[in-house]
This record gives C-alpha cells, structure tokens and sequence, in this order.
C-alpha cells in the first residue's frame, strides 16, 4: 500500500515586520558599537535575502531584555494557537475530521515544552483518545522532512491509516540580547516563525503524490556545525561559517546514490523542494544544479517572503508545489539538511 501526501497547510503568526522596519530596532539594539559594526550588521540583514519575517513576538518584545522563561511561555501559548489553527486548516483542505488521524508527529527545536505539543492538540482538536503520539525535538531545520520519513514508514506498516505532521518553530524565540556574534547576528537576519501541518494518508480512496522512496544521510564528526547551546539566557544559535562549503562537498553523495537506487538521475526530477536554509546555502545549491537546467525558485522564494523557519520552512515550499497540482507521473525532490548535521530526502511522484 503506497503513502501519498495529501494536503499542506500554514499558518502564519500575527507580528510581522518587512527587514527595512527591522533596521531601526538593530540602533537601539546595537546603541554604544562601532559605527563599522554597526554598518556591517546592518549590511547582513540587508543581504540576507529575506524581505519580511513573521513571528510569535512583536519586534519591541523581541528586542527587549526578558528572561529564558518569559521567551518560552510566549512560544508555548503562540506555538499551541497556531498549531491548532494550521492543523485545522489542514482538515478543511483535505476534508477530513480531527478524529480521522491515527498517528500524530509534533516537530520542533525552538523551545521547551512538556507535555509536548502534540497533547494540546488532541485536547484542542477533539482527536480520538488512541492516537498514537510522536513528538520529534532537537532535529532543527531537517525535523520537517525528517516527521513526514517516520509517518511514511508508519503508514506502509499500517495501511488505511492517516497521520498528521506539525512543524512549529519561533528561532526569533532564541535571540539573545547580549550576544553580538556572528552566529547570533546572522541567525538574527535569517530566520522567521512559522507553523505547517502536512497531512499523509495510506487509505486507498486518498489522493496525493506518493512518496516513492525516503532516506537520511548523515555527515561523520560534524556535530559542531550546526544546533543550539543550552545557557542560563536560552537556547544560543551555533553555527558554522563553514556549513554551505560542508554541504557542497558531500551534496554529489547525498542527491545521485538516492536518485540512482531508484533508477532515476537528476535529470528525471521535475520539481526540487528544498529547505531555503539561507542565502549563501541557496546560491550553492543552485550553482550545483545550474548546469542540469534546474531551478530552486520556490525555495528562494519562501526564503524571501518568510525567512527561513527552521523545520516548518520545507513544508512552505512543498504547499506551493501542492498548490500548483504538477502532472500525473511528475516527481519531486524533497531536501533539509539539519544539526548533527544530516541531510533528509524524498522521492515524490504525482
């Protein structure tokens, strides 16, 4: 029994700013440095190919100095709003009810909750009282793709069953004040908030593009390129400068070994859905892939409307392949890379 991908929904948090309304904030935020750094960090939010980003925090809250805790009780109350919201939304797509899910896979690595999010759900939801419940942590930006492989493979064990993936991530919850560094600084201009809920279905009757194949690879003694640091002031963003150079080098064994055990090249694929990690992480891959005649301009194009949103941000950019209904026998890539570090994939066919 095949599983099929069956509907993507987003939601969206209420506070948004466009980058030119966030430089004001970087003066007060940045008040007493050098003019050269103030300019260059300026420079970075700029250029970092993000026009607006939305969040569970208004800029002023954002900006201002307030504890660990405060942080995550507002990424707690936003996280289970939108979340509801967006599954909801999901069901209404796909015409489903709450208590047609079976199996319900909460991602997330923004914040700290327990009971995990998927709990609030099913309360808020009215799920039936034998869902069987996986909430997914500490994955980062790969915890999307990474949510819908373990569904999947739930699924092909469990045919005529439905599950549903819930991405919610506010990095904005993790920005630190005090800290002026790359890390931070670049975090800063990169990332937004966002929620996204795909629905995934090994029923006969439900219709979808079927997912053909799923794999993980991971990078060997690369643990310290990418995650967060737990400190008395939050969750602090590390990040290597190296990460796109890391990526480039592995990517001809992450992409043509997967493509080939299925008898495919790169050539085969319609569609690349890839996780917009950052400006430089896009212009690598669509160097890579400019001589195959391929193009990444959904995942450039969710980079700028929303910045990159950790592990919801993929899920953004497979709604708009959803939304434009591609060919029967079209297929799709689907790629995130994330912290230890990994790179997930799936193999869509419509």
């Amino acid at each position: 029994m095949s599983t099929k991908v069956i509907t993507v929904n987003k939601q969206v948090p209420g506070h948004s700013r466009e980058t030119a309304e966030i430089l004001p904030f970087l003066d007060g935020w940045l008040s007493g440095k050098e003019d050269r750094f103030i300019r260059k960090v300026k420079k970075i939010f700029e250029n970092a190919a993000v026009d607006r980003r939305y969040s569970f925090f208004s800029p002023e809250e954002v900006f201002s100095n307030s504890s660990f805790e405060e942080r995550n009780n507002i990424y707690i109350r936003e996280g289970i709003r939108l979340s509801a919201q967006c599954v909801a939304g999901a069901l209404e797509k796909a015409k489903w009810q709450a208590r047609d899910i079976d199996f319900l896979i909460t991602v997330s690595c923004t914040g700290i909750m327990i009971p995990s999010l998927d709990a609030y759900l099913i309360n808020k939801l009215q799920m039936r009282q034998d869902v069987v419940r996986l909430p997914v942590t500490e994955m980062g930006c790969a915890a999307g793709v990474s949510g819908m492989i373990y569904a999947k493979n739930f699924l092909k064990a469990n045919p005529g069953k439905r599950a549903a993936v819930v991405a919610v991530e506010s990095p904005t919850a993790t920005f630190q004040l005090g800290d002026f560094s790359m890390a931070n600084i670049v975090s800063a201009a990169i990332f937004g908030d966002g929620v996204a809920c795909v629905l995934l279905s090994s029923c006969e009757a439900d219709q979808g593009p079927e997912i053909l194949d799923e794999e993980m690879y991971h990078f060997y003694h690369a643990e310290q390129m990418m995650g967060f640091a737990l400190t008395n002031s939050g969750l602090k963003m590390v990040l290597d400068i190296d990460v796109p150079k890391v990526i480039a080098g592995h990517f001809p064994q992450i992409i043509h070994p997967f493509l080939a055990k299925n008898h495919l090249s790169i050539k085969d694929i319609d569609h690349l859905i890839f996780h917009p990690g950052g400006k430089k992480i896009v212009q690598m891959v669509e160097s890579l892939f400019a001589a195959e005649d391929k193009n990444i301009e959904d995942t450039k194009e969710v980079l700028r409307l929303y910045g990159n949103m950790s592990s919801a941000t993929v899920l953004y950019v497979l709604e708009r392949f959803m939304d434009k209904k591609p060919s029967k026998g079209e297929k799709g890539l689907m790629l995130s890379f994330g912290p230890g570090f990994s790179a997930q994939r799936i193999l869509l066919q419509w």
